[in-house]
């Protein structure tokens, strides 16, 4: 199997020292990352691709790749445009994505749907009740049978938009808030002032959503171990049931430079880490990554249908948004400049058909292995073996005998027939992640040159 293990001659606890060193490589949100995808020549019909699909249920995404503003740790597929008549064009080419690709899902229900950006609720009222509309009436989704999530801004926070949210059952919203200190925000050109942060609160507590998640950042410029925990204490002020906490990570063509961060001193991100786990836990969170944060959920209304936590059939509508097959995951084409960006989304909403896969990346065995493990192990629930090897046929550690270095290093453990990270093992989940990638994903994400 092509995966890296470096270090293979030095013992687990120096090989471990040295993956801590250096604990904030890669944030793999998903595996392949986008910046690994090619041209695929010739283009795959969809209907092969989702005839072959053997997922029980699907996971139905909608990307909205418009904000208000950039923000400077930003890497994402997002333009900053407002102009409601650019947002209408977007949302009339992705209606007419989701018409061709509801003929390719042989009525397969919906367990998940998502709405994410970008800010979607920077969309009109009109436009924002479309989605809904085409996710119910084009797609097929049950709202009573889904769990529902949209992201939001503290800026775009109004009643209008929550109570089309309301109407149509979400059970998630989420707020990227980043920071409580007004200081801190401006750093990362983020213009927003704690009265707007607090005003938007408090209409989303009025609206009881089931679930409120709100996002935090740490090592921000200018930010100490202090005004760090005093965001998180303001956040947990309004008892959102669910707290994603990220470090801060800063790339050659994102505003904020990583050599401004250098310049900052020292790296404090693992110690806000900590700082902010212990007071979590201490409040009755669980843990259930190094980034998610969670209450107990409370029973809810709805009967949600099972989804698998490996993320396979993800069906990805709009400019920017990636879809999974068990083989084959694609996208439009990736940019992170303001003028590529422009161009990809012109292509996509100026496009007839929307019927093959032209960009992606195709998952050989040993890919397929790899994301099924990364997927569940960089998650508190860990892998359990019996799972894979009913899917592979095959033992994950005869598979990828270098995780035998995670054990032996004491960064993972085995215990009733499941492989977790330890407490220290999530800690360190962007560098495992990262140590884990093969050398195939690993050249093409260097070789991708950014637009």
């Amino acid at each position: 199997m092509s995966v890296r293990h470096d270090g293979a001659a030095v013992e687990p606890r120096q090989w471990a020292e040295g993956l801590a060193a250096a604990p904030y490589r890669s944030y793999l949100y998903s595996y392949p990352h986008k910046t690994a995808y090619l041209p695929i020549e010739p283009g795959l019909p969809l209907s092969d691709l989702w005839a072959a699909e053997q997922a029980d249920t699907y996971f139905l995404y909608m990307h909205i790749p418009f904000c208000a503003v950039r923000c400077g740790f930003c890497n994402l597929f997002t333009l900053p445009d407002r102009r409601a008549d650019v947002h209408k064009e977007y949302v009339d080419a992705l209606e007419r994505q989701a018409g061709q690709w509801a003929e390719f899902l042989h009525g397969k229900p919906f367990a998940r749907f998502a709405i994410g950006g970008g800010t979607p609720t920077l969309l009109e009222p009109g436009q924002l009740e479309r989605l809904f509309h085409i996710a119910e009436h084009t797609m097929g989704l049950n709202p009573q049978l889904a769990s529902i999530s949209v992201e939001t801004s503290p800026d775009t926070v109004t009643e209008e938009r929550l109570r089309i949210l309301k109407a149509h059952h979400v059970d998630r919203v989420s707020m990227g808030i980043q920071s409580f200190v007004e200081a801190e925000s401006a750093a990362i050109y983020r213009p927003q002032k704690p009265s707007l942060v607090e005003a938007a609160l408090e209409k989303l507590a009025a609206f009881q959503f089931p679930l409120l998640n709100l996002d935090l950042i740490y090592g921000l410029p200018g930010q100490t171990v202090e005004s760090w925990l005093y965001s998180v204490e303001r956040a947990l002020s309004y008892e959102p049931g669910e707290l994603f906490i990220y470090p801060l990570y800063t790339r050659e063509h994102t505003i904020v430079k990583p050599e401004q961060i250098r310049e900052q001193g020292g790296d404090i991100r693992l110690q806000c880490y900590y700082a902010a786990r212990d007071l979590l836990l201490s409040r009755g969170y669980e843990q259930f990554s190094m980034r998610r944060f969670a209450k107990p959920a409370a029973a809810g209304g709805k009967r949600v249908l099972d989804y698998s936590c490996q993320e396979e059939g993800m069906v990805g509508l709009g400019c920017g948004a990636r879809s999974y097959t068990r083989g084959v995951h694609y996208a439009s084409r990736y940019g992170v400049s303001r003028a590529a960006t422009q161009s990809i989304i012109a292509d996509y909403v100026s496009a007839a058909s929307y019927r093959t896969a032209d960009y992606g990346f195709i998952l050989d065995g040993t890919e397929q292995r790899l994301r099924f493990l990364l997927k569940a192990l960089l998650h508190k629930e860990g892998l359990t073996l019996a799972d894979y090897g009913l899917r592979f046929g095959t033992g994950v550690l005869d598979d990828i005998p270098q995780l035998e270095r995670l054990l032996a290093a004491e960064l993972a453990s085995v215990e009733n027939g499941i492989l977790r990270l330890t407490d220290e093992g999530l800690a360190y989940s962007d560098a495992i992640g990262d140590w884990l990638i093969s050398d195939e994903v690993r050249e093409r994400m260097e070789g991708y040159v950014v637009v």
